[in-house]
């Protein structure tokens, strides 16, 4: 890592925590701008069901990698790398101090560490395996990955059906699991002088916020912003639309539930999403855990992180 190679703040954790405020905050303080790293922010027209934070809210300061892509684009943690790579080094070279904000955990582990080397989508697997999911559902599909590929089983939601079927794909050609993958490959190419801070949050009150959250997008107009993107020719069976809020929501308008039993669902695995954030950053050596009540250590982590690196 060379002397002069970009300083990068980390402000990630699980939903709900508090990320966005706490990254508001110091860029702020310190006259940065914001990275987003939250899979799903990079989607236009998808806003309450992301928790994007309001134009309106966010106190002037630029949030990049956000909003660049519509719903039915392609985009992964290796496009996420190519923005946010680009974006660092324009703001490194105007000496500008770059906060990165979000909680998906692989875009960021991606960001820091690089990406690995998989197998090309094979049209006949995906095509037998997408047949199969319809026939037996994808909670099958999702028990078949937990006997070959039980950590990447638990990262991903059973009704995931894409990142299910992706990662049955990888076994099925490459012979080996994502997961063995990920372990050889290390995620070493570090370019970059890092502060990871992770957002720790008593367990009660994190599931408190989020049923409250939920509640809110519905106030705010959730219903209306997924109707908004079906009337719009967005398929319900893209990814982004698969996502937790947008499904549930499609399922209550398909009248598969009532709007009881979808905000109950939206909570629940909202709730468990949380739970794969906090064992993903658990995992983490590099994090540093911090309360976002307690500010001023927040604030002193920065500041010695930033010293240290003026010395």
């Amino acid at each position: 890592m060379v002397v002069d190679s970009p300083r990068l703040i980390i402000v990630s954790g699980p939903t709900c925590s508090g990320k966005s405020s706490l990254g508001i905050e110091l860029a702020q303080r310190l006259e940065g701008e914001i990275i987003n790293a939250d899979s799903m922010q990079v989607y236009r027209g998808m806003d309450i069901g992301t928790a994007k934070v309001p134009v309106s809210e966010r106190k002037g300061i630029p949030h990049h990698v956000m909003d660049i892509v519509d719903p039915d684009e392609a985009f992964n943690a290796a496009l996420f790398r190519y923005h946010a790579h680009t974006i660092i080094g324009e703001l490194h070279e105007k000496r500008v101090p770059i906060i990165v904000v979000g909680g998906t955990g692989l875009y960021v582990k991606a960001l820091l560490g690089g990406l690995f080397q998989v197998p090309p989508p094979r049209p006949d697997v995906r095509r037998a395996l997408r047949e199969e999911c319809k026939r037996k559902g994808p909670a099958f599909l999702h028990r078949r990955l937990s006997r070959l590929d039980k950590p990447a089983a638990e990262r991903i939601h059973p009704a995931d059906t894409v990142r299910i079927i992706r990662a049955l794909e990888v076994i099925e050609i490459a012979g080996r699991s994502f997961s063995e993958l990920t372990e050889e490959h290390g995620f070493s190419d570090q370019r970059f002088q890092t502060l990871h801070l992770c957002l720790s949050i008593d367990r009660q009150v994190l599931y408190d916020r989020i049923n409250r959250r939920t509640n809110a997008m519905i106030e705010s107009g959730l219903i209306a912003e997924v109707e908004g993107l079906l009337h719009s020719g967005y398929s319900p069976e893209l990814k982004p639309m698969q996502a937790i809020g947008y499904r549930h929501i499609i399922g209550y308008l398909e009248g598969r539930w009532n709007l009881d039993e979808a905000i109950r669902l939206i909570q629940r695995d909202t709730r468990r999403y949380a739970k794969r954030q906090l064992t993903w950053f658990g995992n983490d050596p590099e994090v540093r855990w911090v309360q976002p009540a307690d500010r001023s250590n927040i604030l002193n982590s920065v500041a010695e992180f930033l010293q240290r690196l003026d010395l």
